[in-house]
């Protein structure tokens, strides 16, 4: 299959315009849309990777957040456009549609360069930051930069849309299930995870059984949120189920992740030089980082940076970190997950080795169903009949008996910077392992496929 990855633009009108999206269709932006789109600050994100490093593991997530964007502006509007046909009497007028689409359009503003990963080097860097924060500076910048025309209160509501939250709930009370529909904090679904999940399925050529798009067509306000026909709860399930495998085997793929760690180690390398951290809290400056800082680091003439510029070359010639172990912890041995560190494994080494800490990193890993260990699908609402006006939950033993009892899981993974070490890494974890009672070895695990031990 030949997988389109370009947008068509045609000029409808001066007001709009349509793009063919390989995902949605045909798609038409209206002209507050397009006088973002067509900023500085917005087409910076072209050139980031929706899927960040996963690119280097897998050619065909090519796609940017850039075209994420737009799904997403384009799934609020339609999601809200739907509803207002269904209930008239909820009042939805042309300002609730802009709002929503904006909110939708900006959501991923303040996502930095190599996606979630930076997000987690930044916060090692300022203590604590969150790409939706920066979401919402940089959305506030954007309209002051480019003299858009919004007032305040528009403002407001946009940053408060893409946060999920109102800042204002006395004001915002009437249309409160406005808040479900981008960044929904309530059970975490919404049309941001529609379109990802669609558009890194599609890219992926990875196979999903749910369809968002019946979710869209059979849902209804009812107590002021957006709730779901009780025939859509397998769909409901089947969506966080595709977010998780696609989480298992692709955003936390362990080459992936290598790859992940080696970019932090360039950046950590290079950030006394290129002052990147300096910018992780100011939005004029932010937004000019991009994917291209490897490129920056890569071709930079400073010599003080050659050991990051050595990390990029590892990884253009393949010669990634080695994963030693990827462990599945079980319940009862949760307390080995809280308390491994590269320091304990460092204890467990060979009196011959020469492993350090530096050498170690130590991956904790959770995957679950979007909301830490519950189960979100307790948190949504449904309806049986299109006229009722309360709605209701549905227990997972009515949905099926196949539903999982645990809707989270922890894996620690171990990687090892020196390839000449990872033997050493191996002895220290299984030394460690047989101490705490830890059964990881077994036919088909990466330890069980290397020899674990120096005297061998």
């Amino acid at each position: 299959r030949v997988v389109p990855i370009f947008f068509s633009l045609l000029r409808m009108n001066n007001k709009s315009k349509v793009i063919n999206d390989p995902v949605h269709g045909h798609i038409t932006l209206p002209d507050y849309c397009l006088e973002v789109v067509d900023t500085p600050q917005f087409q910076r994100l072209r050139e980031l990777k929706q899927m960040g490093a996963a690119y280097l593991v897998y050619p065909g997530a090519s796609h940017n957040r850039f075209e994420h964007s737009l799904g997403v502006c384009h799934l609020a509007g339609q999601l809200l456009l739907q509803i207002q046909e269904r209930q008239p009497e909820l009042g939805i007028n042309e300002t609730d549609l802009k709002r929503v689409r904006l909110a939708g359009l900006c959501h991923d503003l303040g996502h930095g360069p190599f996606s979630h990963s930076f997000e987690g080097w930044a916060s090692k860097q300022a203590g604590s930051w969150h790409h939706e924060d920066m979401s919402q500076k940089l959305f506030r910048y954007l309209v002051k930069d480019n003299n858009i025309d919004l007032d305040e209160e528009d403002i407001r509501v946009v940053i408060d849309l893409i946060g999920g939250k109102s800042s204002a709930p006395e004001r915002d009370a009437p249309k409160q299930f406005m808040f479900d529909i981008v960044a929904n904090s309530r059970n975490s679904v919404d049309v941001d995870k529609f379109d990802y999940l669609a558009r890194d399925c599609y890219n992926m050529d990875f196979k999903s059984a749910y369809d968002f798009s019946r979710l869209m067509k059979f849902c209804r306000v009812i107590k002021n949120e957006i709730c779901f026909h009780s025939k859509e709860v397998f769909n409901v399930y089947d969506m966080f189920h595709t977010r998780y495998s696609l989480f298992k085997q692709v955003y936390t793929h362990r080459v992936n992740k290598a790859i992940e760690y080696m970019i932090d180690d360039a950046l950590t390398l290079a950030d006394p030089y290129l002052k990147i951290s300096d910018r992780i809290q100011d939005p004029e400056t932010f937004y000019l980082l991009t994917d291209s800082l490897l490129n920056t680091i890569e071709s930079s003439a400073i010599p003080e940076m050659q050991p990051a510029r050595d990390i990029i070359r590892r990884i253009r010639k393949r010669q990634l970190y080695k994963i030693t172990n990827d462990v599945l912890i079980p319940a009862e041995k949760k307390h080995i997950y809280e308390q491994i560190s590269e320091e304990l494994l460092v204890e467990n080494k060979h009196p011959a080795s020469t492993l350090t800490v530096n050498d170690i990193i130590i991956h904790k890993l959770t995957l679950n169903y979007a909301m830490k260990d519950a189960n979100p699908v307790d948190n949504v609402h449904f309806f049986a009949q299109w006229t009722d006006r309360e709605h209701f939950s549905i227990p997972k033993q009515r949905v099926s008996l196949l539903i999982p009892d645990d809707f989270s899981e922890q894996y620690i993974r171990v990687y090892c910077r020196d390839p000449e070490k990872v033997l050493d890494v191996q002895v220290a974890f299984r030394q460690y392992a047989k101490k705490e009672g830890l059964d990881y070895d077994f036919p088909g695990s990466i330890g069980a496929r290397k020899s674990l031990s120096l005297d061998q």
